[in-house]
């Protein structure tokens, strides 16, 4: 006597459901290596290697963004905007040499680095003339040459740019690391909440169309990971607790503008992943997503609210 097939979704939900935990694991392992690493980097390393790693990182990004505009016949630069990229952050560097010290009540000193300071719009400067002679001596047809410059640019002006902001943070005197070790805290507490509140109750999507997974339960989960670091973090900085709490949460609301955009990447360039580097959570720009808006809140808050 012949039985009738089991239907698929009787034999996939198992192996799915085990899937959905091996990937969970994955990404838990990955997690746990790589957290105290990057918090023993920036805790014992000097600002000049803080900013060559944060070079490297932003350069690997880049080349995942690049491949997936790839996929849209957009052929960026790569080696050119990746060398200018480095030139960002080397401009980031050279200008956090220049330590200003308290010295009397109303009286600050102002120590000016060995080299004279490379202002940043002449890196950018630089960027343009270099794309503009790629441009002339191209095979490339000049119908193409818009789209290519453009992604070029966004690479830089979206990723590298904001990015560079951590040599910033971390060259801010003995608070420095403090800050960049808080900004990394609150980006991780904040994705790490979202992702299992996201998955355990998220019913309201977010933004269905970037990214269907994303719901409105799991971005406020998000922001109360990264207020709960500010709570825990405000006495360490020696900071007001309400304004750790107000400056946490908005460069979690930037951070997951940041995610936003990285999935609007990946969803025009019909990818699931930005790359397979990192097990458990795809490429480096999945990875560093939220980090690349994060770091310059955290950096414009403290010095123009904070150390105004």
């Amino acid at each position: 006597m012949n039985f009738p097939n089991k239907p698929s979704w009787v034999t996939s939900k198992p192996s799915m459901a085990a899937g959905a935990r091996s990937g969970t694991l994955t990404r838990v392992l990955t997690a746990a290596v790589l957290i105290p690493l990057v918090v023993a980097l920036v805790w014992w390393s000097p600002t000049g290697l803080v900013a060559a790693l944060g070079a490297a990182v932003a350069v690997l990004a880049l080349l995942e963004f690049f491949s997936l505009g790839v996929r849209l016949n957009l052929q960026a630069y790569r080696w050119w905007t990746s060398a200018c990229a480095l030139g960002i952050f080397f401009q980031q560097w050279a200008a956090s040499r220049a330590q200003t010290y308290p010295v009397g009540r109303n009286l600050r000193l102002t120590q000016s680095p060995a080299m004279p300071e490379l202002p940043l719009e002449l890196v950018l400067l630089v960027f343009v003339l270099g794309c503009a002679a790629i441009v002339f001596t191209s095979k490339r047809p000049l119908a193409d040459a818009l789209g290519d410059l453009g992604i070029g640019a966004t690479g830089l002006v979206f990723i590298a740019l904001p990015l560079s902001s951590i040599v910033r943070i971390h060259a801010l005197d003995a608070i420095g690391p403090k800050l960049l070790l808080f900004t990394l805290a609150l980006v991780w507490a904040g994705d790490t909440l979202a992702y299992f509140v996201g998955r355990a109750f998220g019913r309201m999507p977010m933004a269905p169309q970037l990214s269907p997974k994303k719901t409105w339960e799991g971005a406020a989960a998000n922001l109360l990971g990264s207020a709960i670091v500010a709570v825990f973090f405000f006495r360490w900085l020696n900071m007001d607790a309400f304004q750790a709490v107000v400056m946490a949460s908005l460069a979690n609301v930037a951070g997951q503008a940041g995610d936003l955009l990285k999935s609007s990447y990946k969803r025009g360039a019909g990818v699931k992943d930005s790359g397979t580097l990192l097990p458990g959570h795809g490429g480096i720009l999945d990875r560093i997503d939220a980090l690349i808006l994060a770091a310059p809140v955290v950096w414009y808050y403290f010095r123009f609210v904070l150390a105004a």
